[in-house]
This record gives structure tokens, sequence and C-alpha cells, in this order.
């Protein structure tokens, strides 16, 4: 995986069903708009709040509307869950598992190296390692990232921390290794990108695919302090969906944009006016900077 990727929402109807057709839309409107590979599932899509079955179907539509890479959120908080849901995915038609750290319980790096190994091992499909310690509380070590690098099954990390020192690190121990970093925090793209990522998961992509996307593509010409430029005119706004409103304001922003993904799903609750008015100042402010 390298480029932008984009963790994508999961429509909602009114009555808590998942939206495939408006999925399928959603899906061309990002492929049309520059994004280099697609991640359902992930923290973004909810995917706490959605069933195995609807985990599995919503995997599916995505694969089946888009020739471009899939990689499908499989974590869960137990061993023979997460391989149970991979299998499907693979099943479904994804390419790559995103594999959250589990949590719940708390594991020692010796624990998660096992864990990881061993889903490596039964898995039918690559995996990629998922820190969000935003939402585990704990950040997967660089160490034990570099140990589990030279695995043939286990192909990079998503790495959401928002530390640059994390990237840098992840980057130069895992240089010798085929792995691939993506930064899973979009204020810090192209300082990334400078690090040596080979690309993004960025929440704020669901709103500003075509900026997000830029990003990547002037880095990628050679023009870095452009990338930096192009960076800086969406830190607001990422802060704005992700640290403040999370996937009710990332939402709100797409339905700004005309494509309607319907409400959250319970307990997510819809943002208010006075918060949907901010999200909306402040994608405007993006989209003109």
């Amino acid at each position: 995986m390298h480029g932008t990727g984009v963790p994508l929402v999961t429509p909602i109807t009114d009555d808590g069903r998942v939206d495939h057709e408006r999925l399928e839309a959603l899906v061309d409107w990002f492929a049309s708009a520059g994004i280099d590979f697609f991640v359902p599932c992930g923290s973004t899509g909810e995917a706490p709040l959605l069933t195995a079955d609807e985990r599995t179907q919503v995997v599916e539509t995505v694969a089946d509307a888009t020739e471009k890479p899939v990689l499908a959120g499989t974590g869960h908080e137990g061993y023979e869950p997460t391989l149970e849901s991979t299998e499907d995915a693979a099943a479904a038609g994804a390419d790559v598992a995103l594999v959250v750290t589990p949590s719940y319980y708390g594991s020692d790096d010796a624990a998660l190296g096992r864990y990881y190994r061993d889903l490596a091992v039964e898995s039918p499909i690559p995996i990629y390692l998922y820190s969000v310690p935003k939402f585990t509380g704990f950040p997967l070590s660089p160490r034990l990232v570099e140990s589990l690098a030279t695995h043939e099954n286990i192909a990079g990390i998503k790495d959401s921390s928002g530390s640059l020192e994390s990237i840098q690190r992840l980057v130069r121990f895992t240089a010798d290794a085929d792995f691939s970093v993506l930064v899973g925090h979009g204020s810090v793209y192209a300082h990334a990108l400078d690090a040596g990522a080979d690309g993004g998961v960025l929440a704020v992509a669901n709103a500003v695919p075509d900026l997000a996307s830029e990003i990547f593509e002037t880095h990628h010409s050679g023009d870095a302090a452009a990338a930096r430029d192009l960076n800086a005119a969406i830190v607001e706004l990422n802060r704005t969906l992700t640290a403040r409103y999370g996937v009710p304001g990332i939402k709100t922003a797409l339905a700004h944009r005309g494509l309607e993904v319907g409400p959250p799903r319970r307990p997510l609750e819809p943002i208010d006016e006075d918060a949907a008015a901010e999200v909306t100042a402040v994608l405007e402010a993006a989209l003109e900077a």
C-alpha cells in the first residue's frame, strides 16, 4: 500500500441499516478525487458498531465497486473473532487486513508479538498492524514492529499516534524489510512523507479527498515544501473533524459536499446545529485555501 487511502465512513439509513447504494456512490466519488486505496471497517467506518456480517458485506460492496486495493479492518478484541473476520474479508474481496491492537485486557509486547505472528501464519491475506492509541490507550512499540516487519505475511503498519518521532523510528527500524509505514493522522501527513512514510490513511480524506491526494502527489513529484503548505491548509479541518467531533462531524462534512451518508450509528449521535455550522465553516476555509 502506498499513496493516500481513505478510511471510509459507513453510510447508515435513518432506520439504522447499512446503506450499500450510498456506499457504492462514495467509492466512485473518492476514486474520481484521486484516492489510491480504500479502507472499509476502520475506526472512521464505525467498525465497532457493526455486526460481523455487516462488516463482511461492507467489504464486499467496496471490493465490488473498485479496482483499487482494499485494506479491510478486521480486528476484534479476541484472536478467534479477528481470524474469522479476516478470512471473511478475504473471501469478500479484500486484498489486505488491517488489524487493530487488542486492548481491553491489556497485553505486553511479547503477547502482542505472538498474537500478530500467529494471525499472520493463519491469515489468507497479508496483514497490516494498526496502532491507534487514542482508542486503545496502547501504542504499538516501534521495536515490537521491527521484530514483526520481517514476517512474510505482515506487510505494514498504520500508525495513528500523530507522533512524528514514532513514524521516524518505524521507518528507520523497518527499512530493510518489505514493509510499508502509513501515517494515520492528517495534520502531519506531509511531514510523515518527509520522514519516509509510504502514504497515509486519513480520516480527513473523507471530507477533502482531492486535497489529501494532492499532498501525496505534490510530495511524490519532488516538491516537499509545497506539500507541507497544502497540508497546513487542512490542519484545522483535521483537528475539527477528528479531535472535536469525530465520525458525526465527518458525516456532516460529507453532507455539505453533497454526499448524504445518513446518521452515525447508536450510541453516536448527530452533532447539533452550532457544531454543524462550525464544521461547515472550517471545511469551506480549507477548500478555499
